[in-house]
């Protein structure tokens, strides 16, 4: 797979008196540094800067329903109202007037409006703006585009000489932070789709989301497991208590909500098992392998939601908790231990001696 450049305008977005062009978006403006056509683009220093970006930007794995809230790199839709085409979406329109330019002057201008619009967006920062239209070798002629952008860099310095050691280098930049737009999204090599995009950035950010007003993100999978999850929960209560003014109701709903809120949770002793399993068959269909994880007193557990019911179980016993797990087989990691030489008991044994066993109540120390 092989991009070739047709087109590269360089900008460089500083604020005025603020080091490294960072601060308050309000402060900052922008400067096009020059745009070069592809011939030119093959004996500049840009392209051994950007060698192998292209590829790696295009290969780079993504999922429309990311595993984790908050992905770096995700695929996003232009919205459009219902009978209306692509060309009502004000980003598309963008993209596509860099996608037709055919000459400098004209994609420069073209990104111009992609530049200002970026400075208006609230995670905006100094750097350097980078806009490409390339094609794909061997394939269509139609252009993709990269919308690259990379922060100035802290505290780079480059080795001086015996004396003075080292020399501060202003507005450094590096492809290792690199974020990204390509449009159209290339499903497979050759594939795209017009409708969407891809981008990559930093997971804490939201560089391009504020800056593409108009696109839409599919939803990840713990926020389609929360939301799943919380209209089982609200289907459950109206179901138990139509009544909306009823005062258990009321309490309950005020429960789920702090129990919702919270980042580490206890069990609700609400639903039934088949309740429980019923309620996760949604969320498997959604992704089979989606992780159980909990922690029980100081031990942690991983398994699969799938496996809820068959071989994970849940109990209670003398006022405590237990959990009951079963496989066909043990596999030990590095480190060698005792237990790995045991000969398991029957199960109704260890069964009977838990259920005789008494809690022991933890000594405070008081003589009497």
């Amino acid at each position: 797979m092989k991009f070739m450049v047709q087109m590269l305008s360089f900008f460089v977005i500083q604020g005025e008196g603020q080091e490294n062009g960072g601060g308050n978006n309000a402060n900052l403006s922008y400067k096009h540094f020059q745009t070069l056509d592809g011939e030119e683009y093959i004996d500049s220093e840009i392209q051994r800067f950007l060698s192998g970006e292209f590829n790696r930007i295009a290969k780079r794995k993504v999922e429309k329903n990311p595993s984790v809230e908050h992905a770096p790199t995700k695929v996003g839709r232009f919205i459009v109202e219902p009978d209306y085409g692509l060309d009502s979406n004000p980003n598309f329109n963008m993209f596509a007037r860099m996608r037709a330019a055919t000459d400098k002057q004209e994609f420069q201008y073209a990104c111009d409006d992609v530049v200002r619009a970026y400075l208006d967006t609230s995670a905006v920062r100094g750097g350097a703006l980078i806009a490409v239209q390339a094609t794909l070798e061997n394939y269509s002629e139609d252009p993709f585009i990269f919308l690259l952008k990379c922060d100035f860099e802290q505290k780079i310095a480059r080795i001086s000489d015996e004396r003075s050691l080292v020399n501060q280098v202003e507005m450094a930049i590096s492809a290792r932070s690199m974020k990204s737009i390509m449009y159209p999204y290339m499903l497979e090599e050759g594939m795209v789709d017009d409708w969407e995009l891809k981008i990559h950035q930093t997971s804490h950010a939201r560089y391009f989301e504020d800056f593409l007003k108009f696109v839409t993100y599919e939803q990840s999978i713990p926020e389609m497991v929360n939301d799943h999850v919380m209209g089982c929960v609200q289907q459950f209560v109206e179901s138990k208590w139509p009544d909306e003014t009823h005062e258990e109701r009321q309490q309950v709903e005020h429960e789920i909500e702090l129990w919702a809120a919270s980042e580490k949770r206890d069990i609700q002793e609400k639903w039934e098992p088949a309740e429980v399993v019923e309620a996760a068959e949604r969320i498997i269909e959604i992704k089979p392998e989606i992780e159980l994880k909990f922690r029980i007193g100081d031990t942690l557990v991983k398994g699969k939601l799938a496996d809820f019911g068959g071989t994970i179980h849940f109990s209670k016993l003398n006022g405590r908790y237990a959990v009951i797990l079963e496989g066909d087989s043990f596999v030990f990691d590095k480190g060698f231990s005792p237990v790995e030489l045991l000969q398991p008991e029957p199960f109704q044994d260890v069964a009977e001696r838990l259920i005789n066993k008494k809690t022991e109540k933890p000594d405070d120390g008081i003589p009497y």
